[in-house]
């Protein structure tokens, strides 16, 4: 059983424990986005671009999926660890995906891509903090 984080974020029941799970949200973003995503995934994952070498020297044409699920998954994870939830986990997954593709089709800017992530996290806390779940 996967145990929720040991930070006092299970019950965001004050404006404190909200921003802080917050910010804890956004540094997992960071993280993930950044430093984790590396070149090798920010541009397999972009089904506009030309596939990266494999180890085998071959590259699928579908290798894109592969990565940009990869991706969305060390997204959802961070979230999963720092919440505690798989409701937002999975959420973050979908969502992660479905932004991160419509950046790399030119749909929305590298800004907006930001902002809606963001605003994902947002999104968890205030559900948390109104208590719906």
């Amino acid at each position: 059983m996967f145990e929720p984080s040991t930070l006092p974020l299970d019950q965001v029941s004050g404006i404190g424990s909200a921003f802080a799970l917050f910010f804890a949200l956004l540094i997992g973003h960071s993280l993930a986005d950044f430093p984790l995503q590396g070149d090798f995934l920010s541009h397999g994952k972009n089904r506009r671009l030309d596939p990266p070498k494999l180890a085998d020297g071959k590259a699928p044409a579908t290798t894109w999926i592969y990565l940009m699920t990869a991706h969305a998954l060390i997204h959802a994870g961070f979230v999963w660890f720092i919440s505690g939830y798989l409701i937002f986990a999975l959420v973050e997954f979908v969502l992660h995906w479905l932004i991160d593709i419509a950046k790399c089709d030119g749909k929305t800017s590298f800004a907006l891509d930001q902002w809606l992530h963001i605003l994902t996290k947002a999104i968890y806390v205030v559900i948390l903090w109104l208590g719906v779940m």
